[in-house]
């Protein structure tokens, strides 16, 4: 029987996952947030409303950064991990009273965005954790106006290269969950109504001093949701081995001896363009496409 395609995802522990808060956003993510956040310079017209999407672990800093430069639009805090999540996203995101951003931007409403309400849909390496990515893309176009755009980021197949080379030549099962190319992340796009998807990568190699650093930064970034991982706890002597091959089979030359791990960042962005309905004897339209594809022909006819 042929693995199935990737996300090979476990979906309760995808939810497990998905549901925990953290202490503060991995550095990662912040990273990639900041990069992100550059290639808004490439796009013409600032949105009047925003959403961002699981900030919490997608990155406080980097909203914090896309905050500023649409200060004056409209932002809705999208934070869907728990209600517990919602309650730290409020605590941490929204301005204090002694805030001069309370008076210099516009403040942050917290909750799911209603569809189409939305001109720009922010979700920061959030996509590669999803049981069910195809849906989670769907709930991102509904939210979304015709012409709004989405932006995201997630990791790509080549991400812990060396750590799932290692994993299989000592015969444990895969490390993680197998990831989505980017391609395929198009595909998804296309199909959930997205169009002119623009996908790229880049490789961001980390260097870590010691095998239990290295370890601490993965649990940071995420689980082994792989339905066919190890199903048992492991012990001392198998960490023991892990920490030992780490050590011995990552350490980099071109990085003083460090232990080096790769990690493929994609970028995707789309528009949500006017809704087309294909004519037969009976076509059903949402009262949402009908108002867009009205406004869409009063627009064309000026």
């Amino acid at each position: 029987m042929s693995e199935p395609l990737p996300p090979t995802i476990d979906p309760t522990a995808a939810a497990r996952w998905h549901a925990r808060v953290d202490e503060a956003s991995p550095w990662l993510h912040e990273e990639v947030a900041r990069r992100m956040q550059d290639r808004l310079q490439w796009i013409a017209r600032a949105p009047a409303t925003w959403c961002d999407w699981d900030p919490l672990r997608g990155g406080t800093e980097g909203h914090a950064l896309v905050g500023e430069r649409y200060a004056q639009a409209s932002c809705l805090i999208a934070e869907t991990s728990s209600a517990q999540g919602e309650r730290v996203a409020r605590e941490r995101l929204a301005p204090r009273w002694w805030s001069p951003a309370r008076w210099t931007s516009a403040t942050p409403r917290f909750g799911l965005p209603e569809p189409g309400s939305q001109q720009m849909l922010w979700a920061n390496m959030a996509l590669h954790m999803a049981a069910d990515p195809q849906a989670l893309i769907g709930q991102w176009h509904r939210a979304l106006a015709v012409d709004g755009y989405l932006m995201f980021s997630c990791l790509g197949p080549d991400t812990l290269r060396e750590l799932r080379a290692l994993y299989a030549e000592l015969g444990w099962p895969a490390p993680g969950h197998s990831l989505t190319d980017m391609h395929d992340w198009g595909d998804m796009l296309v199909h959930a109504g997205f169009a002119e998807p623009v996908m790229d990568m880049e490789r961001i190699t980390l260097t870590f001093a010691t095998p239990a650093r290295l370890l601490q930064e993965l649990r940071g970034l995420g689980r082994n949701l792989h339905p066919q991982r190890f199903a048992a706890l492991r012990g001392r002597r198998w960490r023991q081995r892990l920490e030992q091959a780490l050590a011995s089979r990552l350490a980099d030359p071109q990085h003083d001896g460090q232990l080096a791990l790769t990690f493929e960042i994609v970028y995707g962005h789309a528009f949500k363009p006017a809704p087309r309905v294909r004519v037969e004897g009976s076509s059903a339209v949402s009262l949402q496409d009908m108002r867009a594809m009205l406004h869409a022909g009063r627009t064309t006819g000026r």
